[in-house]
């Protein structure tokens, strides 16, 4: 029997990578030929995933600086669209996969010039530049959630809400439990997304010792960028803090089991991944985020219950007392696990291979 072959266009920063990269182990699970279509940072997460077939095509966003960058961009899409094109009809899948940001537009627009369906999924919540371009060419668009911003409602009979598509390792761990009794002691995970974040190297360890001196058990495992290892190191042992220290990880579900609340940037893959595990969390949105996506997830996720939701530019004035508040007053943690234990993505992969079939036999 012949495998139907379907491609996944993703790149740029890991809330596009992971998603494809948990659609593509999933539907090869369901005996799928897939190809991820990706850039060169993209193919930096993926490289170790022997079992992935990768293909590279560069891209870009549309640069508007200036005229020299703005013409070179245009080109680079361009030409990223024929190579698309070429690839697609020598291989001619069933269905193109789209995750969003630029990375995946040339092969959607490919697609769409060959008349082969494709899908975006839009997991923020605010559709993003790309997919709002795809909107009125593509067969579905897949949301996390159906209360996202920016889809006209003229494109409603469009949207499927799947949920988050996060790692299926994620949805059925056993890592999700009572953690109250653990709250004696914090043990607080900061994430700072695929890049890590350097502010929060900058400006957190001097709040956690000032939780440890007020009498705070706490550990910290904190993700920064490598160089600033040896610097976060040297403080944590002068301040005798419990500490581990990690650069980008492709095996974050470790560092869950480790924790019971998190710090983090407020993407929407790993946002998703905390309310699957139960994990508490204080979402820190980065403000230079594309249309302020990341803060519009954090706010989303605060009005669920869910985590909380602080500005960058409030970490020094008001994390400590969010974090003091937390220890303090139990019943906090307690509503937060009680809400999140209310959603479940346990049925997201079943449901996407439902929805592919269909997409596929209509055209057939």
């Amino acid at each position: 029997m012949i495998k139907k072959k379907i491609f996944i266009a993703t790149g740029g920063t890991g809330g596009h990578i992971f998603p494809a990269y948990s659609l593509a182990k999933s539907l090869i699970q369901k005996n799928y030929d897939v190809a991820i279509i990706t850039d060169t940072r993209g193919f930096s997460y993926l490289k170790n995933f022997k079992f992935l077939n990768i293909i590279k095509i560069n891209s870009s966003p549309i640069e508007k600086r200036n005229l020299f960058r703005y013409l070179t961009s245009i080109f680079t899409i361009i030409a990223s669209i024929l190579k698309s094109i070429l690839l697609l009809v020598i291989n001619r899948p069933k269905v193109i996969f789209g995750m969003g940001g630029y990375s995946s537009f040339p092969l959607c627009i490919a697609a769409f010039v060959l008349r082969i369906n494709f899908i975006i999924y839009e997991n923020n919540m605010v559709v993003g530049k790309a997919n709002k371009y795809l909107l009125p060419l593509t067969k579905k668009i897949f949301v996390s959630y159906k209360e996202l911003e920016g889809i006209p409602k003229k494109y409603n009979k469009k949207i499927f809400e799947i949920g988050n598509l996060i790692r299926e390792e994620i949805i059925t761990s056993n890592l999700i439990s009572n953690r109250i009794d653990s709250y004696n002691e914090l043990k607080i995970l900061v994430l700072g997304g695929s890049q890590a974040a350097k502010v929060f190297a900058e400006q957190l360890p001097s709040i956690f010792q000032k939780l440890q001196d007020s009498g705070v058990s706490i550990k910290i495992i904190q993700q920064c960028q490598e160089h600033q290892r040896t610097q976060l190191s040297e403080f944590y042992r002068n301040a005798k803090i419990d500490y581990e220290t990690f650069s980008f990880s492709d095996k974050i579900i470790e560092y869950y089991s480790k924790t019971n609340l998190v710090i983090t940037r407020s993407g929407a893959s790993v946002l998703g991944e905390l309310i699957n595990l139960k994990i508490p969390f204080i979402a820190i949105p980065l403000p230079t985020s594309a249309d302020n996506h990341q803060h519009k997830n954090a706010e989303f996720y605060e009005k669920k219950g869910y985590g909380y939701l602080l500005k960058e530019e409030n970490i020094k004035e008001k994390l400590y007392d969010l974090i003091m508040s937390l220890t303090k007053d139990k019943s906090l943690i307690k509503r937060i696990i009680s809400n999140q234990r209310q959603y479940s993505d346990k049925n997201i992969f079943r449901n996407l291979n439902i929805k592919i079939e269909e997409i596929i036999n209509e055209k057939n």
